[in-house]
């Protein structure tokens, strides 16, 4: 059990470093002209129903042992990775 707090620890870490990086992503929105705000204002917003399903994930894990803990852990690592990596894109579309 020691293995899965480890692990959600370690995720839980990872989504408040994105929570930064989305902070920052609504202030380069805020200063965006009005086309292109309401695009990034979209994208936030996904960014945010991503987060919100991980950490519903997340919550699962923790409430999950043995063969589930392990499904669970799989399905939330994959989770990760497509919310990661919509907050890297949304980035990289700020910086055009």
């Amino acid at each position: 059990m020691e293995y899965s707090k480890q692990y959600i620890e370690k995720i839980a870490d990872r989504l408040n470093n994105l929570d930064r990086e989305i902070g920052e992503l609504e202030a380069i929105a805020d200063k965006a002209v009005e086309e292109v705000k309401a695009d990034y204002r979209h994208q936030i917003k996904e960014l945010f129903l991503k987060k919100e399903e991980l950490q519903n994930k997340v919550a699962g894990v923790e409430k999950a042992s043995g063969n589930v803990w392990e499904d669970m852990k799989a399905g939330t690592g994959l989770s990760w990775e497509v919310f990661n990596d919509s907050v890297k894109s949304t980035k990289k579309k700020t910086k055009r």
